[in-house]
């Protein structure tokens, strides 16, 4: 039997900074946001890239061989702080979109349960409004010093969702530009497209009118503004990573944008605060009329994706007989 349209309902973006390299202290300010946006009449809330516990602005900022010692306190408080699913970890976010009947997508950093427990990796997850977790994608290719701090992802939750809020589906910053990636999520039926990202500024939210231009779908461009005294003051050795306590490091820049490229809510900059926007799924199907990419616009006789879901372990064990 199809699954029922869904029917318009409001969005919201959060762009709150989080309680920096405390999980417990973030996830409990999550919760508060949620209740805010869900007051605001949200049904959908997006919260930043790795917001749980905060992006590692760090590795833009401090030298990986004279600052090696600070770099490996601040990671490992990093590696406490972040986010095992398999130990539950996520679990005051899942039980808040349960009560609030919440469709939620939040950044995390995401320590591997399964394997190893010393590599992080850049995710999001979509958290539906029974407080199941209904994906997790994992940033497919960290950028530049990002790679210092996450490994790379593979294409498990390269998905679109079904939800009462529409086809969700997600990329992480400047996965964003790259074009297969979007082509895989355009190709699912994505209707809510939703960008977490620590970039901004008028390139970016070009970026975001693009997407929602070519996919046809709604975007929401979920920023991070951020403070030097947005840092916590027990954050390692903080004058020397953000000497100036008052200085924007990242003005957010959030944005929702509808599928015909028309910013409907932000650019909410240099503030904290939450946008909102009345959202119709069923207008992204309709904006197709006109140009869609992976339907009645695409050539398949031409040109042909193939992604692999499949997933490597690291290891097998064996038992003899």
């Amino acid at each position: 039997m199809p699954k029922k349209a869904a029917s318009p309902y409001r969005v919201a973006v959060v762009q709150h900074p989080p309680v920096a390299l405390n999980r417990p202290k973030t996830l409990a300010r999550g919760v508060e946001l949620l209740e805010e946006a869900a007051a605001g009449g949200a049904k959908l809330v997006s919260f930043p890239e790795t917001w749980v516990p905060g992006y590692p602005e760090w590795v833009w900022r401090l030298r990986p061989g004279e600052d090696y010692g600070l770099s490996g306190d601040i990671h490992k408080r990093l590696l406490e702080n972040s986010v095992d699913l398999k130990a539950g970890q996520l679990k005051p976010i899942q039980a808040a979109a349960r009560r609030l009947k919440l469709t939620v997508s939040i950044g995390i950093h995401e320590r591997d349960g399964e394997f190893s427990r010393g590599t992080l990796y850049n995710s999001v997850v979509l958290v539906g409004p029974d407080g199941e977790i209904l994906n997790r994608h994992r940033k497919l290719m960290p950028t530049n010093p990002e790679r210092m701090v996450w490994g790379a992802g593979d294409a498990t939750g390269l998905r679109v969702s079904d939800t009462p809020s529409g086809r969700v589906g997600s990329l992480i910053c400047w996965e964003n530009y790259m074009p297969l990636a979007r082509f895989a999520i355009f190709a699912q039926g994505c209707e809510i497209y939703i960008a977490p990202t620590w970039d901004e500024g008028g390139a970016w939210l070009s970026t975001m009118r693009h997407i929602a231009l070519e996919g046809r779908c709604w975007v929401l461009g979920n920023g991070s503004s951020m403070r030097g005294k947005d840092m916590p003051a027990d954050f390692p050795d903080r004058k020397q990573a953000f000497p100036d306590l008052e200085a924007w490091f990242n003005p957010g820049d959030s944005v929702i944008v509808d599928p015909s490229g028309t910013v409907v809510a932000g650019p909410l900059h240099e503030k904290h605060g939450i946008i909102y926007a009345d959202c119709d799924p069923a207008s992204a199907a309709a904006a197709k009329r006109t140009l869609d990419v992976a339907g009645h616009y695409g050539r398949p006789d031409i040109f042909h994706l193939e992604v692999n879901r499949g997933v490597r372990a690291p290891v097998d064990f064996a038992t003899k007989s």
